[in-house]
């Protein structure tokens, strides 16, 4: 295989969110709980089974509680846990609530929330005022007041919360991040990124056909359309944001040095799903019926305070191939990738005034966590973002310090959220951002994304 296609197939494998490298555990300095991180998982549907299935692969995770309120999902957990020879953990899940009777734990170091979205602030700030080490999906926030509960909960119980932004963690996103560190393209002027990803027919599942041609949500629904849909008929926002926005504001050193400063936001008409429903149900069926109110394409630009823009994309009620859209250029040259498109042009180096494909710069500007533990991820048939991002979040909770992405990431990132939803309203009025950080990100140095630990 050339190195091109190799490279793609890795990275293609790593964004299908599979499961971490198995037999493959890393050691470090352990911390809160002496040998083992202990560990609870609150939500372990789909997304919530995969970080259990990457803890179970790992020698230093003790998985000692889960919850969750459907039966069946706890039924699933229990069984891989059984087959992977751990001991049997505390189960809860009688009430909406029984997630604050498994954070009252003793034996509880850290835990990972990945439930649906209304969901997340409120249970961080609970994990983080019961004293644990808080690992939480994305988007972490759907209010500007919840992205303050974030920082102010953090700040003033000194607990630490971890975004599981896994695309930070891509092997082509961490080598153009290595050729950022680099000065490859000069000092950086625009970005974009965003979530272009046809997800109609998760939104819209009856039950039965399994991921095919269903047209129900809500309680007819399974899975994410339980509860996801909900969003595009009620919000028109950016309601996606962080797994395009991620890694270019690590890129920018947002919060680092810089920061976010304003946004405005545009929709397009909402047809994508009604069409969907017509298409699949007929244009008798109940849902045909109802008026989305989320726009197919939202459009938001985002100012930092050092002079950068970022374009970011939402769009998944239309027919479109998975896509994040990256684009990176500076005053020196550029870069578009994704798993479709992988060009660079590069001035004075690259040949002529077109573009390049990107072989030799992967090879070049290879990141040293893929590097070192690639091989691995390659002979074990798995992509390896998660095993990165549960790394960085287990190596993190056993020394008890700041994790790479933060409660200060958490609230920036997700306030792309609200703040576009409000600028859609008002013909793209510019809102501004507010500082998360209160000032800090002035003196706060950029993370080192760049070592070869996590």
């Amino acid at each position: 295989m050339n190195s091109r296609r190799k490279f793609v197939k890795q990275t293609a494998l790593a964004g299908a969110g599979l499961s971490i490298i198995p037999n493959l555990s890393l050691g470090g300095n352990l911390g809160v709980s002496g040998e083992k991180l202990r560990m609870g998982f609150i939500g372990v549907g789909l997304r919530g089974t995969n970080h259990l299935n990457n803890a179970l692969s790992r020698k230093d995770i003790e998985v000692v509680a889960i919850c969750d309120i459907d039966p069946g999902r706890i039924s699933i957990a229990l069984d891989k846990i059984k087959k992977a020879n751990a001991k049997k953990p505390a189960v809860f899940g009688n009430s909406d609530y029984d997630y604050r009777n498994l954070l009252e734990l003793k034996d509880v170091d850290a835990v990972i929330i990945a439930t649906p979205w209304l969901w997340h602030t409120k249970m961080a700030v609970d994990s983080m005022k019961a004293g644990k080490y808080t690992g939480l999906e994305v988007s972490a926030a759907n209010t500007l007041e919840e992205c303050w509960d974030l920082v102010n909960t953090h700040e003033e119980t000194g607990s630490h919360l971890m975004i599981l932004e896994n695309v930070n963690y891509r092997r082509d996103v961490l080598a153009v991040l290595n050729m950022v560190k680099q000065n490859v393209f000069g000092e950086l002027l625009h970005f974009t990124c965003g979530y272009q990803h046809d997800l109609r027919h998760v939104k819209l599942n009856d039950g039965k056909t399994a991921y095919g041609k269903g047209v129900e949500f809500g309680d007819k629904g399974i899975s994410e359309s339980v509860w996801r849909t909900q969003h595009s008929l009620l919000r028109n926002a950016d309601v996606y944001p962080t797994h395009g926005l991620g890694p270019i504001a690590t890129m920018a050193d947002v919060n680092r040095g810089n920061r976010f400063v304003s946004l405005t936001s545009h929709a397009t008409k909402a047809l994508g799903l009604n069409k969907y429903i017509v298409d699949n149900g007929g244009k008798d069926h109940p849902n045909a019926k109802l008026k989305w109110k989320q726009g197919d394409i939202i459009t938001s630009t985002i100012e930092t305070s050092n002079g950068e823009t970022i374009i970011v994309t939402h769009n998944v009620n239309t027919p479109h191939p998975y896509s994040l859209g990256f684009k990176v250029q500076g005053v020196q040259g550029l870069t578009d990738f994704d798993y479709h498109t992988q060009r660079i042009h590069v001035e004075g180096t690259t040949k002529g005034h077109g573009w390049e494909n990107m072989d030799a710069w992967f090879e070049k500007y290879d990141h040293p966590l893929w590097k070192k533990y690639g091989s691995g991820a390659t002979e074990a048939g798995h992509g390896g973002i998660d095993f990165f991002v549960m790394q960085a979040f287990v190596e993190s909770a056993k020394q008890n310090i700041a994790p790479p992405m933060d409660a200060y990431d958490a609230a920036a990132w997700s306030a792309v959220t609200p703040l576009s939803e409000v600028s859609i309203e008002n013909n793209g009025e510019p809102q501004n951002f507010p500082d998360f950080t209160r000032g800090m990100w002035v003196k706060r140095k950029p993370y080192n994304w760049m070592k070869d630990t996590y």
